[in-house]
């Protein structure tokens, strides 16, 4: 996946192939998918960067758990189910997501930068500058988080 135009690419082969399987949900997300790449880059007016890609995987990734928790308050399991199915999908095009040991590690780390950088252990004051250091460690290591869980856990980690 070297630059959004593969990975478009990617995404036809995919969608033919399960145009063949007659999978209407991966047919369906692989086409959604497809869409938000391509109206982001019609947005940008320029083709779309691999960090940028991921970018908006993430967003649809986001989007469809905000919609899961509506449908479960609202009694909704099936429609639930469904947006649960096309995260599955979104998330093969994604870096692997890291597990919640490797995270607290990354934090772990990111606070003592921070406390070496400013001289002493950061407070929830600084609390900014250790979610920027984590995620720049995430960016650089071709990993994801998602942001509520890096911000909880610095949270956590700062305060205990």
């Amino acid at each position: 996946m070297t630059d959004a135009g593969a990975l478009e690419a990617i995404i036809t082969q995919q969608i033919i192939t399960a145009m063949k399987a007659h999978d209407a949900v991966r047919t369906g997300t692989l086409r959604l998918i497809k869409n938000a790449l391509k109206n982001k880059a019609i947005e940008k007016r320029a083709p779309l960067t691999p960090a940028e890609s991921e970018q908006a995987l993430a967003t649809m990734i986001k989007q469809r758990r905000d919609s899961i928790e509506q449908f479960t308050k609202g009694n909704r399991p099936e429609l639930a189910a469904i947006e649960a199915a096309e995260i599955v999908v979104i998330e093969e095009f994604l870096p692997k997501a890291l597990d919640e040991a490797g995270l607290r590690a990354l934090v772990t780390e990111a606070i003592a930068e921070v406390a070496a950088a400013t001289g002493k252990a950061p407070t929830s004051k600084e609390m900014g500058l250790v979610i920027k250091s984590v995620q720049a460690k995430l960016q650089a290591a071709s990993l994801r988080a998602e942001g509520r869980v890096v911000s909880e856990l610095v949270k956590k980690e700062l305060v205990g």
